[in-house]
């Protein structure tokens, strides 16, 4: 025998448990917080960061050569600094389209860029968080955007990360296309500020392990929080919408 929910209509059997994850779904809400293109960056930027480290850490530790037959039979190492490069430049692309949408995309594509350390109140959420993710807090609190030590991080790992490491890959990469490139006339500064070539490819290659360091707690945090937090993290950058799951607004 089935009963019909006099509020909703829905039909479920007397007692059973289907009737409290229906009530319970009625109370599921969610925001639509990031824009398409912000969702297309953070993926094209995830797979060009991936190329990038692989390739990287060929480019500063070789494979063995081989030593027979022609030379042009064997271009492995041709083809990962391509690979390295073409990365590269769809990272630094995707990078400025990512600065244009901060501007006229929503409030939440400018977290990424604008930290309001002047509040008082961040401080105290950062704080806050800071606990939670050291598993002092009982609970969670909700935020329909990153929360304040997630926005901090991708601050200091990705927008003056990846800053970084454009501006010094470029000057590395301006050596190979001489004198008077574009790459040159931009970036051609760099080495002598840090004192020679080697000290900027060491520089570029540490900072290549913040971005790894970064990628191994972002993943672990996303996954964490969507088991553990009190609204959805994996989905909400495949879909767009922050969904929540309980209507506590504590």
């Amino acid at each position: 025998m089935t009963s019909i929910d006099p509020n909703r209509g829905e039909i479920f059997a007397p007692g059973d448990a289907d009737a409290e994850d229906v009530r319970s779904a009625r109370r599921i809400t969610a925001v639509y917080v990031y824009e398409a293109p912000v969702r297309m960056w953070h993926w094209i930027n995830a797979l060009a960061i991936l190329v990038l480290c692989i390739t990287g850490w060929f480019i500063g530790s070789p494979p063995p050569s081989l030593s027979f037959g022609e030379a042009s039979d064997h271009f492995l190492f041709g083809y990962i600094r391509f690979a390295h490069f073409a990365a590269a430049y769809i990272l630094t692309i995707g990078f400025l389209v990512r600065i244009y949408w901060a501007f006229v995309g929503n409030h939440h594509a400018r977290q990424l860029f604008v930290i309001p350390v002047w509040r008082k109140h961040f401080w105290t959420e950062l704080w806050f968080e800071v606990k939670w993710y050291l598993f002092l807090e009982a609970q969670p609190k909700k935020y329909v955007g990153h929360n304040p030590l997630a926005q901090l991080a991708m601050f200091m790992f990705i927008t003056l990360g990846l800053t970084f490491m454009i501006v010094t890959g470029f000057a590395l990469y301006a050596e190979g296309a001489q004198a008077g490139s574009w790459q040159d006339q931009m970036f051609g500064w760099v080495i002598p500020l840090f004192g020679q070539s080697l000290d900027v490819h060491s520089w570029h290659h540490l900072g290549m392990w913040w971005i790894v360091i970064f990628m191994i707690i972002h993943i672990y945090v996303a996954i964490r929080e969507d088991i553990m937090s009190r609204q959805s993290m994996v989905s909400t950058m495949i879909s767009g919408h922050r969904t929540f799951k309980d209507d506590d607004p504590n």
